[in-house]
């Protein structure tokens, strides 16, 4: 066991003494290292990028495809062709992954390209909308299919539902903090309970083939969507099912042999996922047509009481356990966001800090659970989230820009994994296409995307760019180090050897 006993040193300053933190070191036994421990191997991997593809998304969202696409022969190559971006861009992602092998995937890669403020912009970003939200979103979710045995006949409380969802972020939260290994081991336990959803989806649609009565694919073509915009909103549909194939990237420094784990946990889940998805919206459109899969806000359920009968009830509790699998993935994930974010010094040095009994970022995941819970206190929670979808799109495009202008300007950059130079090309120009083509169809949700990410810029100038701050702010800043120094038995993370 080890641990460091902080210190508090009183600095002067402008004739001010201020308070700073440092940490004495006192070794009692171990290898005397405080900091994220690489533990994760192929399996974990894996169980990481499935835990988070697969949440709530391939269970009630194939009716947005649906409804853009106008027809189902559409709405399947959609489908397909958003597994096959999907994984041009986590081919991608290897190759940045292992040529800066960097926790913060589109943080830490954007910042080594393109330097401190667009990384941090991001980081501004991902913080305080696209985490937060897309946490409550995923407790809102769990939430319903928990609370909706219990009122069978009428909608569940709104405060019941937020009340649920609270507790589930809360909770998982605190896992977190306090074992990283139990829970990758949640992960795969929670992905053979995924893989045996969609499993009974598709089989499901393998017996509703086997009875002859399947006529949805008669006239597939019927009411094709032909308008690029609406079609490009639909791939968002799709996209958004998919979206968690980069996640992995957040926690690279985690990873066991990162340079074959990475690459290798890629190309395992992403064609698995695709195939998965596909072979369960044919299984959809087999039991359920069109106009009951566009009325139904659980797809999944509708499916199964269609075709399950006294045995239904199976499909809400497995979709609940994945959902959860699901949130405390993210949870995990994201608060590495976080931790190098202010690692690097964007954020409040405090919530670099590591645990020194559980070596967890313990303040950052705090951090961001107390932003979730926020986030479900506001009735806008929907609109937040359609504002970021632009603006996270968006910098997947300019993590992309960054792999290319990284081959020219940095080409004897060490890269153990170096893609066909045509398939980052490819990607970005249909991201490009993606991004940008929904300007005309959606402009407010594109415009208040943009807006929230400019709201950065002066952040960034006042908080990061100025050095010559008050005395008084940087007592503050001390105090607070200090006390969640204290609060969470944390230090600073000690460097590799």
């Amino acid at each position: 066991h080890f641990y460091k006993r902080s210190k508090v040193d009183c600095v002067k300053q402008d004739g001010c003494h201020i308070v700073s933190v440092s940490s004495q070191k006192v070794l009692v036994e171990g290898d005397g290292k405080t900091r994220l421990k690489k533990h994760l191997g192929l399996l974990e991997g894996v169980a990481i990028i499935l835990g988070i593809i697969i949440g709530s998304g391939i269970f009630v969202s194939p009716k947005g495809v649906l409804r853009e696409a106008g027809s189902v022969g559409l709405s399947l190559v959609v489908w397909g062709l958003c597994g096959f971006l999907s994984m041009l861009g986590a081919l991608c992602y290897a190759e940045l992954g292992t040529s800066i092998p960097k926790s913060g995937s589109d943080y830490a890669y954007i910042g080594e390209a393109f330097g401190s403020l667009p990384s941090f912009l991001y980081l501004w970003d991902a913080i305080f909308i696209f985490v937060p939200t897309t946490n409550a979103i995923m407790g809102l979710t769990i939430a319903n299919y928990l609370a909706q045995p219990l009122f069978p006949d009428c909608d569940p409380p709104d405060s019941a539902l937020r009340l649920i969802a609270a507790v589930c972020i809360t909770g998982l939260t605190l896992l977190n903090c306090w074992s990283t290994r139990v829970t990758t081991q949640l992960q795969n336990v929670v992905m053979i309970t995924k893989l045996l959803a969609l499993g009974l989806v598709i089989v499901g649609g393998g017996m509703a083939f086997y009875s002859g009565k399947v006529t949805m694919f008669d006239n597939m073509w019927e009411g094709t969507a032909t308008d690029p915009g609406q079609i490009a909103v639909s791939f968002y549909s799709g996209i958004f099912s998919y979206a968690g194939w980069n996640y992995l990237n957040f926690m690279t420094e985690e990873l066991k042999d990162p340079y074959r784990n990475l690459p290798r946990a890629i190309y395992i889940s992403l064609p698995l996922v695709t195939v998965i998805f596909v072979l369960a919206n044919v299984s959809y459109l087999a039991v359920l047509t069109p106009a009951a899969m566009l009325s139904s806000d659980a797809i999944a359920v509708t499916f199964s009481n269609r075709m399950f009968g006294y045995l239904a009830p199976i499909m809400p509790a497995l979709i609940s356990i994945s959902t959860v699998g699901s949130l405390s993935c993210h949870i995990m994930t994201s608060s590495r966001l976080c931790f190098v974010g202010a690692r690097n010094g964007h954020f409040p040095d405090f919530l670099s800090f590591v645990t020194v009994k559980y070596n967890s970022p313990a303040p950052a995941l705090v951090f961001l659970c107390i932003l979730s819970l926020m986030c479900l206190s506001t009735s806008n929670i929907y609109r937040l989230i359609d504002y970021a979808a632009f603006v996270e799109s968006m910098f997947i495009l300019v993590a992309i820009a960054g792999l290319l202008y990284l081959r020219y300007t940095r080409p004897d950059l060490p890269r153990p994994i170096k893609i066909t130079l045509g398939i980052p090309i490819v990607f970005l120009l249909i991201c490009t296409f993606l991004v940008f083509l929904p300007l005309y169809v959606r402009p407010v949700e594109v415009g208040m995307g943009l807006l929230i990410t400019a709201c950065g810029v002066p952040v960034y100038l006042l908080c990061i760019r100025w050095k010559d701050k008050p005395s008084w702010l940087l007592m503050c800043l001390h105090k607070l180090g200090y006390t969640s120094q204290k609060i969470f038995l944390g230090v600073k993370e000690d460097k590799e050897d």
